[in-house]
């Protein structure tokens, strides 16, 4: 596997700022104990690093959720399918596919330095795995500030009794996290919102029409849902969709 291929297989266990090896750490524990000497660090034992290896690898589904735009792709996808009447198609399992698709394309630039900065000083014994999660956490920490609204990340610094930071820097990942979290829920709220307004107007013309015409007995919806499909199709929605989310990062 090539240098380059290498990175991107590891961003994607990375996205969160915590990229570990614990198939190399375990790989390692295995080894005679004459080697175990060489993988002991001052600060921590082998034995803790398998242990805070299998933790992060536990927590990761969790870190890719709250800690990456999956949240904002995901929430977009809901409000779109909802909007077209669709109900289910495409399915949660498509939506969720291309939601992680589309994540790890934002984040694998912050993915190789988060290799660059963690996992290769621990591959080549300079830190352990407590130090390699905390070299990690810079990556995404400006990451996640450069999304996160000034007015959560007051509340959060507020409920957690902090002092206020001299710079956005000072800042602790519990601090951080929930309010990037709660930010990207909010950005993908407003763009549901907007994209909700056009299918809406649809809606509410096939209704005025068919009420107008006497039809009382047809559900506005079995008009308006094919309708609306076709100006979607048409527009090439899914291009311009995609698009406008990406370049909103």
């Amino acid at each position: 596997m090539s240098v380059h291929r290498k990175r991107l297989f590891l961003a994607v266990a990375s996205v969160a700022g915590m990229l570990a090896s614990p198939a190399l750490a375990l790989a390692r524990a295995h080894k005679p104990s004459a080697d175990l000497g060489l993988l002991s660090h001052p600060s921590g034992s082998v034995p803790w690093n398998i242990v805070v290896l299998l933790t992060v690898l536990t927590l990761l589904p969790a870190i890719v959720l709250s800690m990456t735009p999956f949240v904002r792709l995901l929430v977009v996808f809901h409000f779109l399918r909802q909007a077209l009447g669709t109900q289910t198609t495409p399915s949660n399992q498509t939506l969720i596919g291309l939601s992680l698709i589309l994540t790890f394309f934002l984040m694998q630039p912050v993915g190789t330095a988060v290799y660059d900065a963690a996992l290769v000083p621990y591959e080549h014994r300079q830190t352990d795995a407590m130090g390699a999660i905390e070299l990690a956490s810079g990556p995404m920490r400006h990451f996640m500030l450069r999304y996160s609204r000034e007015k959560d990340l007051a509340l959060f610094l507020e409920l957690a009794k902090e002092a206020k930071p001299k710079s956005a820097d000072d800042l602790p990942m519990r601090v951080i996290a929930p309010a990037y979290l709660i930010s990207e829920l909010k950005a993908g709220f407003q763009i549901g919102a907007v994209l909700y307004l056009p299918f809406l107007v649809v809606d509410m013309a096939v209704a005025a029409i068919t009420t107008s015409v006497g039809m009382l007995q047809l559900p506005p919806v079995v008009i308006s849902t094919p309708l609306k499909i076709l100006l979607f199709v048409m527009v090439d929605g899914w291009n311009l969709l995609v698009g406008s989310l990406m370049k909103s990062f």
